[in-house]
């Protein structure tokens, strides 16, 4: 759907990207099957550009882009998808020149529960190894049993089934990726790809590539600008958002476990759009007593000038897969190459 308002706090309706029947024939459509996630909308010369994620007919998530002359649409999807193999999170940021790049995320982090389940079932031993906690070597020993039935369900049904699996992992990543790694040394054989497997899969990366002038072909070699490699991050990165602002490049981004109050917003700053980016060592947003888990900002200059930053959380204490998330806004400060919250928020 396509929302618009004057105030921030009544929306109307305005349309749809997609209309019944108007989506890419190389996204899957089907109730149950379909995913579009993470749209955004710029305005890139002339046009205005949707770029999103969908899953196609072999069920990996791929990023496609549709254009309009108008905000409102219609809107005409380009017929193949521009970057496939489990991506998603698209966002376009622009040169001061006009040059236009898609950002995006590789989705590593929905590969490795799977794979981790899988080497599990296959050596249950493991599960005292790789876990020091008895509460966590329950819920591995609990994955092993269901992997015979959670490999057949879809992908979303599968990252719900292994939710508590991926805590495990989440709560101890460090400690657990230095174990998975002393086990590796000692095996060969299947369980070892596996175990190389899991062990790419836990470094989530954000790439950037530079955009053709139309937007339909990527140009030159995806480049990687961010991976998770800070303590609160957790096993994962996402839905990132890039600023342009006198020659610097402010990037927000979310990290840890979207249905927990650990996910949170982070913070990076570069002079390209490709980078290096340096990040902010802890976390910019955090939970709250009021809201749980904020992730992926988006940033849109205000008509008084202002920059609004706007994310989406859970209530305080209602943090789940599946469960409601409010769209919240505040005021964001750029200067010098530091990011804050503007002190008056509205």
């Amino acid at each position: 759907p396509i929302l618009s308002s004057s105030d921030l706090k009544t929306w109307r309706l305005t349309g749809f990207v997609f209309p019944s029947g108007a989506a890419p024939a190389w996204a899957v459509t089907e109730p149950n099957l379909a995913d579009f996630w993470a749209p955004e909308l710029h305005e890139v010369g002339q046009e205005w550009w949707v770029c999103f994620s969908a899953r196609t007919h072999d069920r990996s998530m791929a990023i496609g882009l549709a254009r309009a002359s108008s905000p409102d649409g219609p809107f005409t999807p380009d017929p193949e998808p521009l970057v496939q193999g489990d991506v998603i999170d698209a966002h376009i940021v622009q040169e001061q020149n006009g040059t236009a790049w898609l950002v995006w995320k590789k989705d590593d982090n929905g590969l490795w529960p799977g794979l981790l389940a899988q080497l599990l079932h296959a050596s249950p031993e493991l599960c005292s190894i790789l876990f020091i906690q008895p509460q966590d070597q329950r819920t591995a020993a609990l994955a092993t049993t269901m992997w015979p039935w959670t490999k057949g369900r879809p992908p979303m049904e599968q990252f719900f089934v292994l939710q508590t699996l991926i805590e495990a992992v989440s709560s101890d990543l460090a400690g657990f990726a230095d174990r998975l790694d002393a086990v590796r040394g000692q095996r060969r054989g299947g369980s070892y790809t596996l175990l190389e497997g899991i062990a790419a899969a836990l470094r989530t990366r954000i790439y950037a590539q530079k955009l053709a002038t139309d937007g339909r072909r990527l140009i030159g070699e995806p480049q990687v600008i961010l991976q998770n490699d800070l303590p609160w991050e957790g096993h994962l990165i996402e839905g990132v958002w890039i600023t342009p602002k006198s020659g610097r490049y402010y990037l927000l981004y979310a990290g840890n476990d979207f249905s927990t109050g650990y996910y949170g917003i982070g913070a990076a700053v570069a002079d390209h759009p490709s980078g290096p980016y340096i990040k902010h060592n802890e976390v910019f947003i955090s939970s709250t007593e009021a809201w749980w888990g904020p992730g992926h900002p988006s940033v849109a200059v205000l008509d008084d000038g202002r920059l609004g930053l706007f994310l989406h959380a859970y209530p305080a204490g209602a943090a789940g897969y599946k469960s409601f998330r409010a769209l919240l806004f505040g005021s964001l400060e750029l200067r010098d190459g530091m990011i804050s919250m503007a002190s008056q928020q509205p």
